[in-house]
């Protein structure tokens, strides 16, 4: 248990270090791009942030493509601060593309720590819901109504009405449809289908 506070004691140490060598070294190269004032200690707290983000989300076990990239590009620029105010960098004449750097870092900072923040790891689209099979319910057939019984037709009305049928082919060379008969007759639809049975 001793051995193991001291080794966890050890790493505090140099973790602690390392970062307040690295926030200064972050606030002295914004301070040298222009970024003067609280803007210059703005830096390296955005970037110990977005490195915090990074490893929380590697720690997570999900997702760590996304941990990775970011933790590189935390790590980027806080060792880039570290080798450039190291004395390879005149900081009184810091290039352009430097400053263009510099400025940009807060929007990138931001984009990906809001991604960090509030991307669910490991999440999956919700699965739509699956509808159980429901066996079809065979439908039966409706019985077939009873056909009404045929109007009796009287043979005198049979005999007239084909009376009627021989003048309509005669004058018209085609037999007398039903229609045709019912109206000449004056009978019902019923009635006169039955007399066109016994004209056939």
């Amino acid at each position: 248990m001793r051995a193991h506070l001291g080794r966890v004691d050890a790493v505090l140490v140099q973790a602690v270090i390392a970062a307040a060598l690295s926030f200064a070294h972050l606030h002295d190269l914004a301070s040298a791009a222009g970024q003067d004032g609280w803007k210059a200690w703005a830096y390296p707290v955005s970037v110990d942030l977005l490195l915090v983000a990074a490893w929380r989300r590697l720690r997570s076990g999900a997702s760590k493509a996304a941990g990775w990239c970011w933790f590189v590009v935390a790590l980027t620029a806080s060792l880039g601060a570290n080798v450039a105010t190291a004395g390879l960098l005149d900081l009184t004449d810091v290039p352009a593309w430097l400053r263009i750097l510099v400025a940009g870092w807060p929007a990138v900072a931001f984009l990906g720590g809001t991604l960090l923040a509030h991307t669910a790891p490991g999440a999956e689209p919700a699965s739509a819901p699956v509808e159980p099979e429901t066996a079809e319910t065979p439908v039966e057939a409706e019985p077939e109504k009873p056909k009404a019984p045929a109007p009796h037709v009287p043979a005198a009305l049979v005999s007239h009405a084909r009376k009627l049928a021989d003048e309509h082919h005669a004058r018209t060379g085609s037999p007398i449809d039903n229609d045709t008969l019912r109206a000449r007759l004056g009978v019902p639809a019923p009635l006169a289908d039955a007399i066109a049975t016994h004209l056939k």
